[in-house]
């Protein structure tokens, strides 16, 4: 492992370049975020994205192994908000919002900082939601983020090389007036050749380079009262922020079979059904457009679920897997549509969600645990992992067949240019 505190001098010396990004966030339907980025440059890399941060948030900080480096913020929630396979000089993976950022403000209804992982609760809508107040109307005028995970910083317990983690109390209460008392356990973890080597064979190490992060989730029910089904319960939900580009396919692989049995292979219908030039619908995967220009969005669920979802940039030779706990067991999951709901457990597994352009290039990877009733100091945990690979085509190739169950040429041929 190289020394960190030469990198971080390496960093101020770096030439400044950035992107023209503004943020949006999933199952958003506001206008709060109208901050126009004022420095427009073609592209981040990391080093420039890892010196902005340390910057405007005094918590960054940085791991590192070889040209593998992440950032992780404890002042923003406790987000991985970037990460690079290629060093100072490479590509930044993760989508910043800048302006936000550098503003030091607090906007209405959602401070979207951006960031590769980042924690969230759900539901956000209907009868058990936490983003609404009892009796108000599903719209964006009354929608708003609770602010733990939205804009108070996140507590750091400890650091190593390899390792942050964070811890936050919360105390929320849902559309129902049910009031959930819980603390957040968040470790966030760089991952190196061992853990990786453990989804792909070492022979596809070969012409690739590669970072990989994982963070581990837990939320503690700290109160005196047991949470239940019937009065509304919370699940964690990850979701990963990336820079779209005109030339990118999500990929969701999917159990197959009838839909009778397992019901519809794909949920498409959050923000109006999608066409075949933005969504394609196989029997083992699912393929979806990521090029933020249009808004949408899709989720696979418990019964059509695997633990694995992923995305290809053309345009970047970037493949990212993210891969998370799952137990086909478990069939309740938070369904966050904004409006009373008939099965308010029926909720997507896992979900993707492509911006419309107007407010940032940026599309997301989401991965949620399922809801559990939980008495006093009980607590479920939810891992999330993220590894994007860049480098030889071929060898891409062999990873995405391993671990996606498709070819770089599928994916490519997959939705119209």
């Amino acid at each position: 492992m190289k020394n960190i505190f030469i990198k971080l001098l390496i960093i101020s010396i770096l030439a400044s370049c950035n992107h023209t990004q503004e943020s949006k966030n999933t199952n958003t339907q506001t206008d709060s975020l109208t901050m126009k980025t004022n420095e427009p440059t073609p592209e981040a890399n990391f080093g420039t994205d890892a010196n902005f941060l340390q910057k405007y948030d005094t918590t960054a900080i940085i791991l590192a192994n070889e040209n593998a480096q992440i950032v992780v913020s404890p002042q923003f929630q406790g987000r991985v908000m970037t990460a690079t396979a290629q060093g100072l000089a490479g590509q930044s993976t993760g989508w910043l919002n800048y302006e936000l950022i550098k503003s030091g403000k607090l906007v209405p209804h959602i401070n979207a900082y951006g960031g590769a992982d980042r924690f969230w609760l759900g539901p956000e809508g209907g009868q058990y939601a936490i983003f609404f107040k009892k009796g108000e109307t599903f719209d964006g005028a009354n929608w708003q983020t609770p602010a733990p995970i939205d804009a108070e910083p996140f507590d750091l317990v400890s650091k190593d090389n390899n390792s942050v983690k964070m811890q936050k109390k919360m105390q929320l209460t849902n559309y129902a007036g049910t009031q959930f008392d819980l603390r957040v356990d968040r470790t966030i973890r760089l991952l190196g050749a061992t853990e990786v080597s453990k989804l792909i064979d070492n022979e596809l190490f070969t012409n690739i380079q590669f970072v990989a992060f994982q963070s581990e989730n837990q939320i503690i029910n700290t109160g005196k009262t047991a949470w239940t089904k019937e009065t509304g319960l919370l699940s964690i939900w990850i979701l990963g922020m990336f820079n779209a580009s005109d030339n990118n396919t999500v990929v969701v692989p999917i159990v197959e079979g009838e839909d009778k049995t397992l019901g519809i292979k794909v949920n498409d219908d959050y923000f109006g059904k999608l066409s075949a030039e933005k969504l394609v619908v196989k029997e083992k995967a699912i393929f979806f457009k990521a090029d933020s220009k249009l808004r949408s969005k899709i989720g696979v669920s418990a019964l059509r679920s695997k633990d694995i979802m992923g995305s290809y940039n053309a345009d970047k030779q970037l493949l990212t897997v993210v891969k998370f706990s799952y137990n086909p067991q478990d069939k309740d999951y938070i369904n966050s549509q904004w409006k009373i709901q008939e099965n308010p457990y029926s909720g997507d597994v896992s979900n993707s969600y492509n911006d419309d352009g107007n407010l940032g290039r940026v599309y997301e990877l989401e991965t949620s645990s399922p809801a559990k009733a939980l008495k006093p100091n009980e607590s479920i945990s939810h891992i999330h992992s993220t590894f994007h690979f860049t480098g030889d085509a071929k060898t891409l190739d062999a990873i995405a067949q391993k671990l996606l169950g498709v070819g770089l040429e599928e994916i490519n041929a997959a939705l119209p240019k």
